[in-house]
This record gives structure tokens, C-alpha cells and sequence, in this order.
């Protein structure tokens, strides 16, 4: 049985051990997508005019790309966290060593580890979603509605960062992370419908988490919600307790041997 007291004891250690520079980090990963948006949804949305969505409804391309900018800033957030730090104090820091001398399992870490990833994504959403109101670009109703499917955004990426953190060899290997989720922001009916793209290309746009998010929350903040959104929720649940589950075991082979 897993103990909420012990889960929360790791998310409460990370919030202890902020420091000044953490939050410069933050600040950064969210003025990033909010660039993205004022650039390309703004600068070149005047450009291109208003995109039609899959069921018809018309939309100004600031809005079409807005909520696909909030679903990445999710996943960016709670990647950083638990891949690139998760590997640090697993590999380098030890630091899940000494935790492991107390009763605390590995699932027990990856949870609050977890947790904690979904924190900083969901700061990033929540201050992102406040510009979107700002810019006429969402209602505040679609924006409270909207909060929560990034939080399980937060949730998917992060166990499934987590779960890839629990293979990686070397820092080396971060560029590779670095690059498939480039990939991801690009291509996953960010900038432009998935319809744009050639049948078996979107396809595999389709089958990719970040559509996933990006279609939740897309429909939310557009207020065109249908019966592919609950497809959405459901792929993005799976992921979760896929990865979750796969990066607990990992743990509890790399740390009790």
C-alpha cells in the first residue's frame, strides 16, 4: 500500500530545497511558449488569418495555436522535472539512496517526484491560461475548465519523462530527449491541423501524446468539446499509469539491488 504521508514527504523535500536560481528556471520555461504565442499566434497569425477546426468552427490563429502552447508548456515543465533533475539525484546526487534507508519505497519517490513535476507544470498553466484570458483569447469558464486537463498533461509527460530517466546511460543521452521533444512541439497539430498533413503522416500525428494534449485542451479553451476529447482523456490516463508503473519497477531495480 502506498502511504500519502511518505509521497508527500518527497514533494515537500523538493519545495524545501528551492533557491533563487530555481525560479529564474521557471521563469524562463514560461516566458518560452508565451514568446511562441505573441510571435507566431500574433505576428504570424495576422499573416495567415483563421484556421477552421476538424468540425467546422472557425477560429483567429492566435486561438488555434494558444492552448497547443499551454499543452507544451505542461510538458515542458514536468519533463525538465523528471528527467534531467529525476537522473541527477538518482545517478549523480545519490539522493534516493539515503531516502531508501528509511521505510520510503521507490514507487513511494516516483509519486512524489511525480507530483512535484506536476506542481511546476501546472504553475506554468495556470499563468499561461491568465494571458490567454487577457488576449480575449479563451473565457475564464473554458479557463478553469481547462486547468485540470493540463494538470493531466503534467501527470503523463512527467511519468513518462520519469520512466525514460530510469534508462538513460549518460548525459549524453539528453540530446536525444531534447530533440524527440522538439519533434513533438512541432508536429503534433501545433501550427497547423493534423488534416494539413498526408494521410499516413497524420496518422502518426494523431497517435503521438502531445496531439493528445493538444486536442484536450484545444477543444476546452475553443469550447468545441466532443466525444474525441474523452479518446483524449483516456490516452492520456493510460500513459500515465503505463509509465508510472514502468518507472517504479525500474526504480526498484536500479536502487534495491
Amino acid at each position: 500500500m502506498v502511504s500519502i504521508r511518505r509521497t508527500s514527504s518527497v514533494t515537500a523535500r523538493n519545495v524545501t530545497a528551492l533557491g533563487s536560481a530555481y525560479w529564474l528556471v521557471m521563469l524562463g520555461g514560461f516566458l518560452e511558449p508565451v514568446l511562441y504565442l505573441f510571435s507566431i499566434g500574433v505576428g504570424v497569425g495576422a499573416l495567415i488569418g483563421d484556421i477552421t477546426l476538424p468540425g467546422g468552427e472557425v477560429v483567429g490563429y492566435a486561438a488555434f495555436v494558444a492552448p497547443a502552447m499551454l499543452a507544451s508548456s505542461a510538458m515542458s515543465g514536468a519533463l525538465a522535472e523528471t528527467t534531467f533533475n529525476f537522473f541527477g539525484k538518482m545517478k549523480f546526487m545519490r539522493l534516493y539512496d539515503g531516502m531508501l534507508a528509511t521505510p520510503i519505497r521507490p514507487i513511494e519517490i516516483a509519486l512524489g517526484e511525480l507530483t512535484w513535476a506536476m506542481i511546476r507544470g501546472s504553475l506554468y498553466s495556470a499563468a499561461f491560461l491568465v494571458i490567454m484570458v487577457l488576449m480575449d483569447l479563451t473565457t475564464p469558464l473554458r479557463a478553469l475548465a481547462a486547468f485540470p486537463a493540463t494538470v493531466l498533461t503534467g501527470f503523463a509527460f512527467g511519468a513518462a519523462g520519469m520512466a525514460t530517466a530510469t534508462l538513460i546511460r549518460s548525459w549524453q543521452d539528453f540530446d536525444l530527449i531534447g530533440s524527440a521533444q522538439f519533434a513533438l512541439f512541432l508536429f503534433s497539430g501545433t501550427f497547423v491541423p493534423a488534416t494539413a498533413y498526408p494521410a499516413v503522416v497524420r496518422w502518426v500525428v494523431e497517435a503521438s501524446p502531445l496531439y493528445r494534449a493538444v486536442d484536450l485542451v484545444r477543444g476546452i479553451t475553443t469550447g468545441t468539446v466532443g466525444w474525441v476529447q474523452m479518446i483524449d482523456v483516456l490516452y492520456l490516463f493510460a500513459l500515465m499509469a503505463l509509465c508510472l508503473s514502468a518507472a517504479g519497477r525500474r526504480m526498484n531495480r536500479l536502487l534495491c539491488k
